[in-house]
């Protein structure tokens, strides 16, 4: 099992014949993506690394059956139209790496997404990856990068930034720690999908054993899923890095995203770690620290699984 993408996820990438979907459309082929067609109103019966371009998501559905996602990669002015339009038309998982969308727009998107029972990412994000199964936008570049800096394994991740979800991934591979699904979460004020709304994926998810997220200052988040974890009591160790601890000591000011402006006490570094580590989740000081400490806290897991040795056994008989 994988969280909400695998290697039979059948997707589509509107506003396809934009510069920057041709690159994300042939990443996603390279490594293994299945991409039915793609969308850009006015160019139907060309097509971009050999996907069809159709005008309209409708038109894909009746050529080729329902599909479960797309990549909207279109400018911001027109990402609320081509989302409800993927909604309309029963695609459920929805990437937009769009950036700069204004915040009504998003919250009426996802607002939409909800009733229709399907799942936003981003905006402003790069995406989901299952690795050695599939990948749904720009996270890990190119897909001989991609494969250098994901590796399969047990561990999930989460980032408000697409870089740093390719940073840790790489950290924890040279570590020796695959990845189940790690997942670009982008980082605006308003997010399709936040760690709390994860959570429940991963805690479902066999092949996940642990989570490690990257956080910033700014917004309720990491209170969220602080708040999920105490009250689910997840059966998940989490290992946590906050960036910008800088930030307590300039307020108002704003680091790296969107979301990240600090308006009061509960949104600065330090209250979010205590509130983590009260939670249980390990929160690391530098990146290289994580793979440590998940061997740490997934080790009592393991000691758990291993069955118990027979007298005979122990006597070595």
């Amino acid at each position: 099992m994988t969280i909400l993408i695998s290697k039979d996820t059948r997707f589509i990438v509107q506003g396809i014949t934009g510069r920057e979907a041709v690159d994300l459309t042939r990443q996603n082929l390279e490594y293994g993506a299945k991409i039915v067609g793609g969308v850009t109103p006015g160019r139907a019966g060309r097509d971009v690394h050999g996907v069809p371009v159709y005008d309209s998501v409708r038109d894909v559905v009746k050529k080729h059956g329902a599909v479960e996602g797309s990549i909207i990669s279109v400018p911001p002015g027109f990402v609320r139209d081509a989302a409800f339009e993927a909604l309309e038309n029963g695609v459920r998982l929805i990437v937009i790496v769009t950036e700069n969308i204004p915040r009504k727009e998003v919250a009426q998107m996802v607002e939409l997404a909800g009733l229709r029972g399907a799942r936003i990412i981003g905006p402003n994000c790069l995406g989901i990856i299952s690795p050695g199964e599939a990948k749904m936008g720009g996270v890990g570049g190119p897909a001989a990068n991609t494969r250098q800096a994901y590796s399969k394994g047990p561990i999930g991740v989460m980032s408000r930034s697409g870089g740093m979800t390719t940073e840790i991934a790489s950290t924890l591979t040279a570590a020796g720690l695959g990845q189940s699904t790690c997942v670009s979460i982008g980082g605006d004020a308003i997010v399709g999908t936040s760690y709390a709304e994860l959570m429940p994926l991963y805690e479902a998810d066999p092949e996940t054993q642990a989570i490690a997220i990257y956080s910033e200052p700014g917004g309720r988040m990491e209170a969220e899923l602080a708040e999920w974890v105490t009250t689910h009591k997840s059966r998940l160790p989490i290992v946590a890095f906050m960036a910008g601890r800088f930030m307590d000591e300039m307020k108002g000011m704003r680091f790296g995203h969107a979301g990240t402006i600090v308006e009061g006490k509960e949104d600065t570094t330090a209250e979010k770690i205590a509130r983590m580590e009260r939670a249980g989740i390990s929160v690391a000081e530098r990146i290289e620290e994580i793979p440590q400490l998940l061997k740490k806290r997934m080790a009592p897991q393991v000691s758990r699984s291993e069955p118990k040795a027979s007298e005979d056994q122990k006597a070595g008989r």
